[in-house]
């Protein structure tokens, strides 16, 4: 992992790895504090350190129940900044170091904004239709009722970077990116807890995020605009979460 750098030149994010790293972090410690009680202090793996159910469904956890069964769908776009656990946050900020600086240097800063969005409602929302419908299958195929995390968006990043090493022939980069998002899936199918349809949506709506905003083109006042309105959205579902969800905590 920390050697894909070395094949695609460190781009600036313009401060949104450190931004988002600090966001999920503040969120994280916000739902350990919702729910102390309900902490899952004795958990392994990435149930190490876990916040309670309520506490995430208060700030703005998605899945089935909260989209199907509450009409919350508004959290395909919060999700992706609140985390499961102590690991969970660890691994995927990591991953969001590696990655988001590359795909900023592809496609630009906001673009990468966008597609980290996109990529991440996307996810969610093919998780929450299986869990939906897809209930009745095992449970590594059968989508999420409740679900967390960044790792939508960031098989998503690994979706555009496939598709920028395409149009633009570099095709060793291209080969490490898609490894990685392979190797990841892989992983979903034998760790327990690990939400496979989140990582498909998200890595589909990443590619097809970045074929809209062509690599070959230059970035505009439009993609930061565009970049901007992600930002305020996110923030908004997660307001919406909060104040909906307070009530239910209590």
């Amino acid at each position: 992992m920390f050697g894909f750098l070395k094949l695609v030149r460190a781009g600036q994010d313009f401060g949104f790895t450190a931004v988002m790293s600090g966001a999920c972090v503040a969120l994280y410690v916000v739902s350990l504090l919702l729910d102390p009680g309900a902490i899952g202090g004795g958990g392994v793996g990435l149930s190490l350190l876990s916040p309670s159910a309520h506490a995430l469904f208060t700030l703005g956890a998605s899945g089935a129940i909260p989209v199907f069964g509450l009409g919350r769908w508004w959290t395909v776009l919060s999700a992706g900044w609140l985390h499961g656990g102590l690991l969970h946050i660890v691994f995927n900020l990591l991953w969001v170091r590696q990655l988001a600086p590359a795909a900023a240097e592809a496609y630009g800063a906001a673009r990468m904004v966008v597609i980290y969005t996109a990529a991440g409602a996307s996810g969610f929302l093919l998780s929450s239709l299986a869990g939906r419908y897809l209930f009745f299958l095992p449970r590594f195929l059968a989508g999420a009722r409740f679900t967390v995390g960044a790792s939508a968006a960031i098989f998503g990043l690994l979706g555009a970077i496939v598709h920028f090493s395409r149009r633009r022939g570099s095709s060793a980069v291209g080969r490490q990116a898609l490894g990685y998002a392979l190797v990841l899936g892989l992983f979903g199918f034998v760790m327990p807890g690990v939400d496979n349809w989140a990582h498909l949506g998200g890595f589909l709506g990443g590619y097809a995020a970045s074929v809209l905003l062509d690599p070959w083109k230059e970035e505009g006042p439009g993609h930061v605009i565009a970049a901007f309105a992600c930002l305020l959205a996110t923030l908004a579902a997660i307001v919406a979460s909060v104040l909906t969800g307070l009530p239910a905590l209590h």
